[in-house]
């Protein structure tokens, strides 16, 4: 199943997240249904203006984490 979303978070919001103080992202994804991403995996993606960008969230059968990636 692939999921799409766009995410805008300060770099000072997504602090708690990558210090793992905080655990979870929530987003809506376009077809309004609201996910709750662990916040790991989007480290990757943070740079000094925070976290930017329409993503694709990529979930198997049974609806685990399989990737997330930056469109």
């Amino acid at each position: 199943m692939e999921l799409y979303f766009k995410l805008t978070l300060s770099y000072q919001d997504f602090l708690p997240y990558y210090q793992g103080l905080a655990d979870k992202v929530e987003v809506r994804e376009s077809q309004g249904r609201i996910l709750w991403i662990n916040g790991r995996h989007f480290r990757r993606f943070l740079t000094e203006n925070g976290i930017h960008g329409q993503f694709k969230l990529v979930l198997d059968d049974k609806g685990q984490f399989v990737s997330l990636e930056r469109l």
